[in-house]
């Protein structure tokens, strides 16, 4: 609260005399208290507008603290020390802070070279270096207890940029980044992501920090040979500001083309050349999120003006996130030393050994870990958002993604380690996110997202076999043309239309080309691959224990089973008398004595009726009239009695249950096969011992054997018309009484010849086909 309350005082009213005498009145009670100084050193590059930068921001930092809290007994004093951009010399420095000035702490340097080396030389020392800039994982506090990292881990991106990619389903990546520990450093963590979501890393493009134009063209000239279209940048701005540069020049920014920055490029974007910016059109950059709140405003604004009389500079771009965080750093590295009130750092000096070098002089200071476990212990609310360590680094709070967009950097979204990507950082509701990125003005001012991959003009062609058959091409037809000349449009059937619809759905190009091969066995084809004489096969394979011992099969994509076809024969049992067979003879017998019965009974009720008078012979042909004339209830005689009219009921209601049953007995038999196959199982083939058949070159030949059939009963056959010719033969005849196959040929079979064979027997199971590659 006393931060926010002098922070506003800037806000409100920054010229107001009455702020100006509340801050050199709070100076001057603070200079009459008893301090102790507390010597921090500071490694920076003072010749380069970074470090400059840095020491303003650094030097406003510790005004703004010990303003506000005027009553700490401890103020850090800076040894402010110049690396000269150059590793030898930035350890020269941190060897002087150490052995002479005997400094507490030390902060910076700006590069992840020289931070490496120190970092070395402070954790020998058991002093705290805290750093605000190198944000290499090559530097670990895992390795080096005694770095603390002040700012974000560059491994933080690999998430988001992973998520990113995702988001729009592109399956392939190139990193290209620079060759020193700050570009490598990236690379495991954002490769490793990569993988884990299914995108390939299909190449890595390395740029010399020091590469001439004409170097950084052949690395571009390397990758428009390949067929991704999505790069991901890690550089310094100085080396990327070439890059894009020379990526405009050589046609690289059209629609085709997706570019992704990381932050140490999208942190600076505002800092760059106009040149640059207009090459870099249609960029994605990642950066940390500042919420610009009071706090930061006015420090952009006092930043400006201080950098302005410090440095006699005309323009000041606004503060980057590492001037925050080096703003933030200063009042952590305070906030500890206040909280343990130590100022002598207490070295203690080896008195034994050599001590002829500097090195050795430096000895370890006995307070530095206590110095070190109050920074990680320390947490407040930063210019950079929550200062908060966990295991020695930053923790991330908000990714911005931004997109350049004529003169900078225009906001897209977020990336939030609990939401993952979002449409708005304010908005809570969910729902509210669903449409993920505002609009995104793509490379070349397309507004569509490119599909990120083309025809690679100088890539692999896949050297595909294909099998050469006489039968079934249903599957695979390969013209006599084409088995000299392997054009892809003239190779055809079902396995070829199926090879290529996978390839059409596939996120990135396949090129390749067809090989028509000629082989006795399905196994032979196979082992060509083993061999490496060709990257795949397509077309009936199937998959087989044995060939996955060598080569790797696809998913099935056909039914799988081996079955058998057999002949049908006509049913003896079935003739013009079928009318006959619904009811058995005795109930035929039954039933034409129960119609004379009641007949007989109704005609003796009714003997005193008229419509039963008449000679014998009339009576007789009235009572067996009346009698089958109840089939179709069709009787007129009108009766008197009601005993004969009890006894027609009943007779009626047999009647109904007699001739119901023997249309639907009759009906069944009409509709069912009238022709039954001449085989029904295997073991009354065995038993015969007749002869099988096989198609040419399958598997099912070993098949056959492992069933029990002899060598001589099998015979190899190629085509449908070959397998009805066989089958209509028949065994005694030169031709089979049954053909094993798989079912996706037997079908094709029986789609031709459904009226004479029929499968049948047990299906014993396979795995279908499928493509083979090594």
């Amino acid at each position: 609260m006393e931060r926010d309350k002098y922070l506003q005082c800037f806000v409100c009213v920054p010229s107001s005399p009455q702020s100006y005498f509340f801050v050199l009145l709070s100076l001057l009670v603070w200079h009459q208290l008893p301090v102790a100084g507390v010597h921090v050193g500071v490694v920076l590059d003072l010749g380069s507008v970074t470090g400059k930068r840095c020491k303003t921001s650094m030097s406003m930092a510790l005004e703004d603290f010990y303003t506000i809290h005027s009553n700490y007994s401890t103020r850090l004093e800076f040894q402010f020390m110049d690396s000269m951009d150059d590793v030898v010399s930035a350890a020269s420095a941190a060897v002087d802070l150490l052995k002479n000035s005997q400094v507490e702490a030390i902060m910076g340097p700006l590069t992840t070279a020289e931070t490496e080396f120190v970092a070395y030389l402070c954790n020998r020392s058991q002093i705290p270096l805290l750093s605000f800039s190198a944000t290499s994982p090559s530097i670990s506090p895992t390795h080096l207890p005694f770095f603390v990292r002040a700012n974000l881990n560059d491994s933080s991106q690999s998430v988001p940029i992973a998520a990113f990619i995702k988001h729009f389903g592109w399956r392939q990546a190139v990193p290209i980044y620079e060759e020193s520990a700050f570009g490598s450093g990236i690379i495991p963590s954002l490769v490793d992501t990569l993988q884990s979501i299914g995108t390939m890393i299909p190449d890595r493009v390395v740029i010399p920090t020091e590469a001439s134009d004409d170097l950084i063209d052949d690395k571009l000239h390397r990758l428009m040979t390949l067929q991704t279209r999505v790069f991901v940048v890690h550089m310094l701005p100085e080396l990327a500001s070439r890059l894009f540069l020379r990526v405009q020049a050589l046609g690289m920014m059209s629609t085709e083309y997706v570019w992704i920055v990381t932050n140490s490029i999208a942190d600076v974007l505002d800092l760059l050349d106009r040149s640059v910016i207009n090459a870099m059109e249609g960029v994605i950059g990642f950066r940390p999120y500042i919420a610009l709140t009071d706090e930061v405003k006015s420090f952009f604004k006092r930043f400006k003006e201080r950098f302005q009389q410090d440095n006699l500079v005309s323009e000041v771009a606004d503060p980057t996130i590492y001037l925050l965080w080096a703003y933030d750093a200063v009042w952590a590295l305070a906030m500890a030393n206040e909280m343990l009130k130590e100022t002598e750092p207490n070295f203690v000096i080896p008195q034994s050994g050599s001590l002829s070098t500097d090195l050795s002089r430096i000895g370890f200071s006995k307070t530095g870990p206590k110095v070190l476990n109050a920074i990680l212990s320390t947490t407040f609310g930063g210019l950079a958002g929550d200062f908060r360590l966990v295991d020695g680094q930053l923790q991330l709070e908000a990714l911005e993604i931004v997109n350049v967009v004529g003169k900078g950097a225009r906001r897209i979204g977020f990336w939030t380690p609990d939401e993952g990507i979002i449409r708005d950082i304010s908005i809570k509701d969910s729902s509210d996110n669903d449409n993920f990125f505002r609009s995104i003005i793509w490379p070349g001012d397309s507004t569509v997202p490119p599909k990120g991959w083309v025809e690679p003009t100088d890539g692999e062609v896949l050297r595909i076999a294909v099998p050469v058959k006489t039968g079934f091409i249903e599957f695979v037809d390969v013209p006599k043309t084409a088995q000299n000349d392997a054009s892809t449009s003239t190779i055809t059937g079902y396995c070829i239309d199926v090879f290529k619809s996978v390839l059409e759905k596939l996120p990135y190009a396949v090129p390749y080309e067809f090989f028509p091969i000629s082989l006795d066995s399905y196994n032979d084809l196979v082992y060509q691959v083993y061999l490496k004489k060709f990257d795949a096969v397509v077309g009936d394979v199937t998959i087989r224990a044995n060939r996955t011992n060598y080569v790797e099969f696809t998913m099935p994509y056909t039914e799988s089973g081996v079955s058998m076809i057999v002949p049908l024969q006509p049913d003896s049992r079935q003739s013009i008398w079928i009318f006959l067979k619904p009811l058995s003879p005795e109930l035929w017998l039954t039933s034409l004595g129960f119609f004379i019965f009641t007949g007989f009974v109704v005609g003796v009720i009714e003997w005193n009726n008229q419509e039963f008078h008449g000679t014998l012979c009339d009576q007789l042909g009235v009572i067996f009239y009346f009698a089958f004339s109840t089939l179709v209830f069709a009787h007129k005689e009108k009766l008197d009695s009601n005993l004969s009219r009890f006894a027609v009921i009943i007779w009626v209601f047999v009647v109904l249950i007699l001739t119901s049953s023997y249309t639907a007995s009759l009906t069944s038999m009409l509709t069912v096969q009238q022709l039954q196959p001449s085989v029904t199982n295997i073991n009354q083939l065995l038993k015969q011992s007749d002869y099988v058949g096989y198609q040419h070159g399958s598997f099912v030949k070993d098949f056959l054997l492992k069933l029990g059939f002899e060598e001589g009963k099998l015979r190899n056959l190629t085509t449908a018309d070959v397998y009805a010719e066989a089958l209509a033969k028949g065994s005694a005849n030169g031709g089979v009484a049954a053909i094993f196959d798989e079912i996706p040929y037997l079908q094709v079979f029986l789609s031709q010849f459904c009226d004479k064979y029929t499968m049948v027997g047990p299906i014993y199971k396979t795995d279908g086909f499928g493509f083979v590659s090594l």
